[in-house]
């Protein structure tokens, strides 16, 4: 078993603070669920854990050791944007070869792709770009893989298909997800922490969340 830990870390921008005494652990063979509302900074968190973004004070360590740029080690950690990240005059081909993953494992989790190899990234709508993307990073070989948004304008059914593959991939790496669409994250995810405030709250049931200000959400 493999560990990410994060914790110690404060940012401010400017005079605003962002994060202050954060604390989040993914284990491989575990997902964990991230949830916060749009502002906390949920994102500026996975990528002061990637390590693209600078934080005032951090601590980022995998199995203990220091890790202060992971995006320089991608056995170690990948992670997914918001935005899209695959260069659109690419291939599908290409892209698949890049990332060492069979296309007809993709086409088989996705028949509406199938012998479509030869398109270019930017003949995909903007779901299956997205979807692309998100399969990419779930079978990337490495050890933690930190999603941002994957749901987001992806089909129902695809996120159905994701989800399934992102449960099924945990035996092989530890996932750290956010979402807004939360009940799509708190279903699959092993462990739960709420960014309220700057602050990491680890989460056991789900009237914790609503204590912490969810509950219009879980009704």
């Amino acid at each position: 078993m493999h560990k990410l830990e994060a914790d110690g870390i404060e940012l401010f921008f400017g005079p605003r603070r962002i994060l202050s005494n954060i604390y989040i652990k993914a284990e491989t063979g575990t997902i964990t669920g991230l949830l916060a509302r749009n502002g906390e900074g949920k994102t500026c968190l996975m990528n002061i854990i990637y390590g693209n973004l600078k934080a005032n004070i951090r601590s980022v360590r995998f199995d203990g050791q220091s890790t202060p740029d992971a995006f320089k080690k991608p056995g170690l950690l990948t992670y997914l944007p918001q935005f899209n990240f695959i260069p659109a005059s690419l291939t599908l081909q290409r892209v698949f070869k890049d990332f060492d993953i069979p296309f007809n494992d993709f086409e088989y989790d996705f028949p509406e792709f199938k012998n479509r190899q030869q398109e270019k990234i930017s003949q995909l709508s903007g779901g299956q770009r997205r979807l692309t993307e998100v399969y990419l990073l779930i079978k990337s070989r490495t050890r933690f893989t930190m999603l941002d948004e994957p749901f987001s304008h992806v089909m129902p059914l695809h996120i159905q298909q994701l989800s399934k593959l992102i449960t099924q991939e945990k035996q092989h790496k530890g996932f750290i997800i956010t979402d807004h669409l939360y009940k799509n994250v708190t279903d699959i995810s092993d462990n739960i922490y709420v960014l309220k405030d700057g602050k990491t709250y680890p989460i056991k049931t789900m009237e914790e969340i609503e204590a912490l200000g969810y509950a219009k959400l879980y009704k």
